[in-house]
């Protein structure tokens, strides 16, 4: 994969800024939609960022930054992928809000994939599972 790889999703929801930034952080809204992981951070520049199902930490990383209801920035690895938890490994992960009448515009944009190990795989893999999220999203703000 030489070239620049990055997963890029925009969805529109009908629902509010900050019912869509809510379900984003809040971890009880997280396991809804997230393949039942909990999105657990302090929500600070440079904090710890983990998703965890009931036993397991699933994915580790770190806020690079947060404005709140307009974006957040954090880097993601998945520990169980046997790759080496090394800088390198780990993508990031962007989310950017706008919302104009009550309906917010979520784009999701992670990578680069042509810098990490297993690139072929994540990528694919990545790119099923945010359509699998964004739709559970959806669906849990709209019904």
């Amino acid at each position: 994969m030489p070239q620049e790889s990055i997963v890029k999703k925009n969805i529109t929801l009908n629902a509010n800024l900050s019912s869509v930034w809510k379900a984003l952080t809040d971890p009880s809204m997280t396991k809804q939609y997230m393949f039942g992981c909990e999105l657990i951070s302090d929500w600070k520049e440079g904090s710890e960022i983990i998703w965890k199902d009931e036993e397991t930490i699933r994915v580790t990383g770190h806020i690079l930054s947060i404005d709140p209801e307009k974006t957040l920035q954090f880097t993601v690895f998945d520990p169980h992928m046997g790759l080496e938890d090394i800088p390198s490994n780990y993508l990031t992960v962007t989310y950017q809000l706008s919302s104009e009448n009550n309906i917010t515009t979520l784009s999701v944009s992670q990578g680069d994939f042509s810098k990490v190990e297993n690139s072929e795989k994540r990528y694919h893999d990545t790119l099923a599972g945010w359509e699998y999220a964004l739709n559970g999203l959806k669906a849990l703000l709209e019904n």
